[in-house]
């Protein structure tokens, strides 16, 4: 059961990363990043969650079970 919730939160961080790469791309982020030199604050947290739920979930599944 360990292991399916690991592979959950690895696809979920995986996709988070895809959506914020897609935000960081968008209209919004490049009028935001002419003002203030950086992407918005959607497209950050985004990657940066995407990026802890996966090394979450990959931990998770590479972490040996004692449990048969």
């Amino acid at each position: 059961m360990n292991k399916l919730v690991s592979f959950a939160i690895l696809g979920g961080g995986i996709l988070f990363i895809i959506i914020g790469v897609s935000a960081a791309k968008s209209f919004s982020s490049d009028i935001s990043r002419f003002f203030t030199g950086s992407p918005t604050d959607k497209a950050i947290w985004m990657l940066v969650g995407g990026a802890v739920a996966s090394i979450i979930g990959l931990v998770g599944l590479l972490r040996g079970s004692n449990q048969p």
